[in-house]
């Protein structure tokens, strides 16, 4: 139960402080002048960057490790990620205490209840969806705030503040039901692909929490929901639905005239909600196929909320993309290396399907690290299907996460189902050198669990190796 308002407590204690949506929070917290500190269960780039920014964060679960100022109830939040064991001693000891405990989720929604929401949802396509949208507003005479769930190369950040405006971008978390805190004023949904079974059980119920979802949209807000999306929206009165598409020209927002180049992509952007208006010659900053689609999401809410023309022209050609969003990181005229968030089927096979588009009759090598169990475990053939696409892959062991094996689901389960003859299987201390060995040309990385921690290694070793495309 929430008691106070956090903007009277004076400490903020972050349990999983390192997760790219607790450290959007952190960093708020930290700008709005509190005190913070917190634990994370490894050392990152992001922890690192924390610590160095004011937020101390220690890496094990020891209560002696946490500055004494933080041990009081009466000045004391503590904020943490579902993805925290409830056995962690640290959490343990502030509940026993009388602490206020809130999810991050819980904080999200604290924070905008008295601001406008533009919350985007859906299994996959959040954070470049969000990120464009939040871009396309910083960049126009609007502003905005935003939450991301990724550093945004333009801002090098995933936060973003305003003194000009209370819109405010968010990423709607549809793990562990945390999306049902929102109360948006505008909401994109991008897909609602089944996932998550862990908590959900079905995929019918998976669908039903995001018709949840769509109940929570203010009364004068809009919905912008991709055309196709297997779900029926619950929409209080006076709240707008408007549709968007890639190329089905029955949507309300759709794409036509698509041209795609060697590394561009361009196209006409087509509003139909009022007026037909037509915005020609929009050039993508990361021009990759799905982006598109994203494109045209995060437009129409720009155009919602008053964005013109040529602002948002001028905003999507210089969109620098997302860390770990179809991520380029050596782009040369010898060798390509592109690093990618994709742990779900569909994203795996948009990722896939993307670098062969963009580099035709190329061989194109995948290292693919598995997120969770119960993913692999309720995915494996569909998994199986997209990494099939790929000519060459390298597949980890899998991250589990916060969770405890499975019998018989693992890594050697999912490579027997993949049809490829070139395939791997390769613990991660082996990964350097198994690339060393096929030494290729165009590689992706692509995984959520700690896959990322290797990206500096193999961007530093394709940049040594003498390899021609």
């Amino acid at each position: 139960m929430i008691q106070r308002n956090l903007e009277t407590v004076d400490n903020m204690y972050f349990i999983g402080a390192g997760g790219i949506g607790m450290s959007a929070l952190v960093r708020y917290f930290l700008a709005k002048g509190k005190n913070v500190a917190g634990y994370d269960r490894t050392s990152s780039t992001i922890t690192e960057r924390l610590t160095k920014e004011g937020a101390p964060v220690h890496y094990d679960d020891d209560m002696t490790l946490i500055p004494a100022e933080f041990l009081d109830k009466n000045t004391t939040a503590v904020v943490y990620t579902p993805a925290v064991n409830d056995n962690h001693s640290e959490l343990t000891y502030f509940r026993d205490n009388g602490f206020e405990i809130l999810k991050r989720a819980e904080v999200l929604g604290l924070i905008t209840q008295s601001a406008r929401g533009i919350c985007v949802a859906g299994t996959h396509g959040k954070t470049t969806t969000s990120s464009m949208t939040a871009h396309i507003l910083k960049q126009s005479h609007v502003d905005c705030n935003a939450f991301l769930g990724g550093i945004l190369k333009n801002y090098d950040s995933n936060l973003m503040l305003s003194d000009k405006t209370d819109l405010t971008v968010i990423e709607a978390d549809e793990y562990d039901r945390s999306f049902h805190r929102l109360t948006p004023y505008i909401s994109i949904i991008t897909s609602a692909d089944p996932d998550h079974l862990d908590v959900y059980g079905t995929p019918e119920a998976y669908r039903q929490s995001f018709e949840h979802y769509t109940s929570l949209i203010r009364p004068g807000g809009a919905l912008v929901m991709k055309k196709g999306v297997d779900i029926k929206p619950h929409l209080q009165k006076e709240v707008q639905l408007y549709t968007y598409s890639a190329t089905d020209k029955t949507a309300n927002f759709y794409a036509e005239n698509i041209r795609v180049g060697v590394g561009e992509i361009l196209f006409d952007l087509v509003f139909k909600d009022h007026n037909q208006e037509i915005i020609r010659d929009i050039q993508l900053g990361v021009p990759v196929r799905i982006n598109i689609e994203n494109a045209v999401a995060a437009m129409a809410v720009a155009r919602l909320c008053g964005v013109e023309a040529n602002e948002m022209k001028a905003a999507m050609a210089s969109f620098g993309g997302a860390e770990r969003r179809f991520d380029f990181k050596v782009k040369t005229d010898k060798a390509v290396y592109i690093d990618d968030y994709a742990h779900h089927p569909e994203e795996l096979r948009n990722a896939i399907l993307s670098v062969k588009e963009l580099y035709k009759g190329q061989k194109v090598t995948g290292i693919f690290q598995p997120h969770l169990y119960t993913r692999t475990r309720d995915f494996a053939d569909d998994f199986a299907q997209a990494l099939s696409l790929l000519d060459t892959l390298i597949l980890l062991p899998i991250y589990p996460a916060r969770e405890e094996p499975i019998e018989g689901i693992t890594s050697e389960m999912l490579l027997e189902k993949v049809n490829l003859k070139d395939k791997t299987l390769c613990e991660k201390d082996k990964l350097l050198e198994q690339i060393k060995t096929q030494n290729p040309s165009i590689i992706m990385t692509l995984g959520a669990g700690d896959i990322d921690r290797f990206v500096p290694l193999i961007t530093q070793l394709i940049n040594e190796q003498d390899i021609t495309i």
